[in-house]
């Protein structure tokens, strides 16, 4: 089975989504991360997995389900830290971030039999999720990240690779304030939209 890898940050006011600041301040955009991360989390939690870890900038809070083993990112760009995450695996691996709170366990029972990868698209160009069934860190190290081309030059680094790519859904990060309505309106039922509509109401926005 596969090895379930989250990156994230801790949801700390001033070092999350700071697109979202405005309309929103440090500390409500926070509240969404955790919101976010929580649903991200949950997901993977519910998915079949042969272990489940939190790459983590920071430190846990309650927002942590148990199962999960957390591991400290390393230090440098955000190739070289993702690298390192795929590094630490011995077996098939995916990968994804926290920025997509509409992730489903669905989503994520990718079988890799047959292929050497798997590529979730994001909307805004990067990816949401990166799968490899023999993990490899030099196939990250050196894409330029939190481009509009990022995804398109990682897929073809695995390409070039020789990997058969299984292709999964695109998906919408929440990056901005028009993001977080639309994933929220994907995913009605979880944490994140409804801590959405919670700050919507209080501030009137």
């Amino acid at each position: 089975m596969t090895t379930l890898l989250v990156i994230a940050k801790e949801p700390r006011p001033g070092l999350v989504k700071t697109r979202l600041t405005p309309p929103f301040t440090p500390e409500e955009a926070a509240v969404l991360a955790e919101a976010a991360l929580t649903d991200t989390l949950r997901a993977v939690a519910a998915a079949p997995a042969r272990r489940r870890v939190l790459v983590l900038d920071g430190d846990t809070g309650p927002w942590l389900p148990p199962g999960f083993d957390v591991v400290p990112q390393c230090a440098g760009g955000l190739d070289e830290r993702l690298a390192a995450a795929f590094a630490d695996c011995d077996g098939p691996a995916l990968l994804i971030g926290m920025d997509t709170p509409q992730v489903t366990p669905h989503l994520l029972a990718v079988d890799l039999d047959g292929y050497g990868a798997c590529f979730g698209p994001a909307e805004d160009g990067g990816f949401w999720a990166l799968g490899l069934a023999d993990p490899d860190p030099g196939l990250l190290r050196g894409v330029p990240m939190s481009t509009p081309t990022t995804g398109a030059v990682q897929r073809d680094r695995l390409i070039a690779a020789g990997l058969r790519v299984r292709d999964l859904p695109p998906l919408r990060d929440v990056d901005t304030f028009a993001d977080a309505e639309a994933v929220a309106a994907a995913a009605p039922h979880g944490c994140f939209a409804a801590e959405l509509a919670r700050l919507r109401t209080a501030g009137r926005r």
